[in-house]
């Protein structure tokens, strides 16, 4: 890694701070039902909102109630999405006249953005219509980051109230959310897009014939607008098939940069948002602490293994420290303008979070380079993570890292003055194992059952990875992958969609159902015996356990994957 990398990182991690900081305290006030600098032009909307869609904000839910209608509102999103791409050939904006999507592509599709997954079985320039990717996946980009943030507001409330009943109500969390959050947001950044290069109109694609005399169809659209919230919503479904890679989706370096820090933004925010609503910033700043902390050493990690090269082609006797351009780098799969450095930390930073927007291939990566990002997603989106989604499994993580500090120091172990009792670490226990059966048990059988063993086109270690890649991104609702597998079948379809559903709803009733339980409670006062939850020890010890979770569950499927497929590239061994 050079030097320029190096700042690069640095400038990275200095401006993500400074905004998420700001963005934290904006939040806060949002979700208290505080006024902002926007209030006088947005609660008018708000109220309006409310009474055309018979919401009453006073009227709060039970968890139950609250599960139920986060439920509900996301399966009529699926439905309604599924019935756009199914009759899109009928319907208005389809210039390139695209046919109807297949049942199980649009089933698949329908459940990916509704999950904010946005893993994509398909080129979204030669399948969509203008109507379907507006319509379909930008206003899911919408309400899907609004559902993770609502469940995490509620979670929140949890911890904040005494002896409630109820945790608010979903309806009134997830329309400021959308209104208050990310419509702003999201407005800002397409005209900043735009005045970058990229689309946004409703042009039928063009033809263009090439020096050579070939003719080629160039696609274009409304581009700038689905870019922006796939961003901020860590959404990450591109609206053409190379994503983040495609000049027209980020055409310069500037849009570069300030899409790795748009797809962070927001869910580093509300950690410090957390810490003003529960009035203790040192617990927000802890845990930003401790996410910050694995997100640097992933992005150093990933930068230095794609800085050696692949070890079967680099010359003997050259230095492997060189500039992005020296032989010793890996650029296969990497654009140009933007290099080995930008690459690292876009591929780190996306699958820290939900996104799946992609900038480069992580099938090219070198196999510890494209461990990285498979190791983040392992984590469960615990680095950051989903919008609202990332911190609710990262407090999943602290129940259990206070249960364990509590069974050491011999006490019922607390956190933020709420007792950790059975139940709650029985959900909690409940929410994580979630994710293994998504990732190794349906991974298990893609690679066992012969259905789904055509979709894996790479021999050897490889091959695994591409099916771990591919299972450990749906059920993490990320959404990347590794380009050689090839999901485009029923069967992974109908299999990479139920892993989606395992990996967001059955993580978000366990959560729901530990907000209740913790709203119900008193606020026990801080004693003697009591752990602190801010300073270096905890975070030292909640980083311990959210890496011993992943390393006891993953560790021996990726000593069979990429760490092997390393040490045989080492010794010249290829498939």
């Amino acid at each position: 890694m050079n030097s320029a990398g190096i700042l690069q990182i640095v400038l990275f991690c200095a401006v993500l701070t400074a905004g998420a900081v700001l963005l934290g305290a904006y939040m806060a006030r949002v979700f208290t039902g505080g006024r902002t600098w926007l209030s006088p032009v947005l609660n008018p909307v708000e109220r309006g909102i409310f009474k055309l869609c018979g919401i009453h904000a006073d009227q709060e839910q039970h968890w139950t109630t609250y599960a139920f209608a986060t439920l509900a509102f996301n399966l009529a999103g699926i439905l309604v999405m599924y019935a756009v791409m199914r009759l899109q050939a009928f319907l208005p904006l389809n210039p390139a006249s695209e046919a109807a999507v297949a049942p199980d592509l649009a089933f698949n599709t329908a459940i990916s953005f509704a999950t904010n997954t946005n893993w994509q079985n398909y080129g979204g320039e030669s399948t969509m219509s203008y109507l379907t990717q507006m319509m379909g996946m930008t206003t899911h980009n919408f309400t899907s980051a609004a559902t993770g943030m609502a469940v995490l507001v509620a979670l929140v409330r949890g911890f904040s109230r005494r002896s409630a009943k109820t945790i608010g109500n979903f309806y009134v969390d997830a329309i400021r959310g959308i209104l208050h959050v990310l419509l702003p947001l999201a407005i800002v950044f397409t005209i900043f897009l735009v005045w970058q290069g990229v689309p946004q109109n409703f042009d039928a694609y063009t033809t263009a014939t090439g020096l050579g005399g070939v003719s080629q169809t160039i696609a274009q659209g409304p581009v700038a607008s689905q870019d922006a919230i796939k961003l901020l919503g860590t959404n990450g479904g591109g609206f053409f098939n190379a994503n983040s890679a495609h000049p027209f989706e980020n055409p310069t370096p500037l849009t570069n940069f300030f899409q790795m820090v748009g797809l962070l933004v927001i869910s580093a925010g509300l950690v410090f948002a957390f810490g003003r609503i529960i009035a203790d910033g040192r617990q927000g700043r802890a845990l930003y602490i401790a996410m910050a902390l694995m997100m640097v050493v992933g992005i150093g990690v990933c930068t230095w293994a794609e800085s050696q090269g692949n070890p079967l082609l680099t010359p003997l006797g050259v230095d492997q420290t060189m500039n992005d351009h020296a032989p010793g780098g890996n650029m296969e799969g990497k654009e140009v303008r933007f290099g080995i450095a930008n690459s690292a930390i876009f591929a780190t930073i996306t699958t820290d979070t939900s996104t799946g927007a992609v900038n480069s291939m992580h099938d090219s990566f070198t196999p510890i380079g494209g461990m990285v990002p498979m190791v983040n997603l392992m984590l469960n989106e615990v680095i950051f993570g989903g919008v609202g989604s990332g911190l609710h499994g990262m407090i999943i993580n602290v129940i259990i890292a206070v249960f364990i500090a509590g069974l050491m120091v011999g006490r019922t172990p607390e956190y933020l003055g709420k007792k950790m009792e059975s139940k709650e670490v029985k959900l909690a226990v409940l929410s994580i194992l979630m994710f293994p059966v998504g990732v190794l048990g349906l991974g298990a059988l893609s690679i066992a059952l012969p259905a789904g063993i055509p979709a894996i086109t790479a021999g050897g270690p490889h091959g695994l990875s591409e099916v771990l890649y591919a299972y450990a991104s749906t059920t993490a609702n990320n959404g990347s992958a590794f380009g050689g597998f090839n999901g485009a079948s029923l069967y992974q379809n109908v299999m990479l969609a139920v892993a989606m559903l395992i990996g967001r709803f059955l993580v978000i009733i366990p959560t729901l159902a530990i907000a209740g339980s913790l709203a119900a409670k008193k606020i026990v006062p801080p004693s003697a015996g009591t752990f602190p939850t801010h300073g270096g020890l905890f975070i030292g010890l909640l980083i311990g356990v959210i890496l011993v979770v992943g390393g006891l569950t993953f560790f021996p499927v990726l000593a069979l994957g990429p760490i092997v497929e390393q040490l045989l590239l080492v010794a010249g061994t290829t498939f």
